[in-house]
């Protein structure tokens, strides 16, 4: 889903009830996969919310949970209905939890080697904090590790999305700069889902443990 949608929300509000208010106005704009985030007071709550929505096209939400490094976080989230889940830095107890259950993690790393380790692990990383690397980082680390979805997230404004992907971004985390506006905020997805649709370089449809998409919505993986 990710390889198609080609950003990603990422949000982090003051309580729940603003991440639901923010995460229905993104699925109204064409949005169907959003990460909410950890740090966000009541998060489980908002994750229970948003997992049994749709997007405006009917399509089951995709809500994933963010900056999630411990256990009891990971199986909060599954428990509350999360469709993935992704860390920040390298985190081997999420990961066991993924694995159990049987869920998609996108393990967060920043140095060539954490990454490689994600994307042996899973199939994807998050590149975190994207913003120091720059694009010219990405672009080396896609060199060596052409097959795997590569997210980068941290300090990336919206209108610098089509140049991390051709940089060779799967998908872009996108933490602020999203407009309020109704229409201006479809405008962020409409084009962006055109440039997944003809990019000469495809990254994978989905991580290899996506396939859990198929058989649970709400445990779906974000990649497909």
């Amino acid at each position: 889903m990710l390889a198609e949608q080609r950003v990603l929300p990422v949000l982090r509000d003051t309580d729940a009830d603003g991440a639901v208010r923010r995460t229905t106005a993104l699925l109204a704009a064409g949005c169907r996969a959003v990460e909410l985030t950890t740090s966000t007071p009541g998060w489980a709550a908002a994750v229970a919310r948003t997992a049994p929505l749709g997007d405006v096209h009917g399509r089951p939400a995709l809500i994933g949970v963010g900056t999630v490094t411990t256990t009891a976080q990971a199986e909060t989230a599954l428990d509350a209905g999360a469709a993935f889940l992704i860390s920040p830095y390298p985190a081997p107890e999420v990961r066991a939890v993924a694995v159990r259950r049987e869920a998609v993690f996108i393990e967060g790393g920043f140095t060539p080697g954490e990454i490689a380790a994600a994307v042996r692990a899973a199939g994807a990383a998050k590149v975190f904090p994207a913003h120091v690397g720059g694009p010219g980082f990405l672009r080396s680390l896609r060199a060596v590790l052409p097959e795997a979805v590569i997210i980068p997230t941290g300090g990336i404004r919206p209108a610098e999305v089509p140049v991390w992907l051709a940089a060779g971004a799967t998908a872009v985390g996108i933490g602020g700069g999203l407009p309020s506006d109704p229409a201006e905020l479809a405008a962020v997805f409409t084009p962006v889902a055109a440039t997944g649709r003809t990019r000469h370089h495809a990254a994978p449809d989905r991580a290899p443990r996506a396939a859990a998409a198929d058989r649970a919505p709400r445990a779906a993986a974000a990649e497909r």
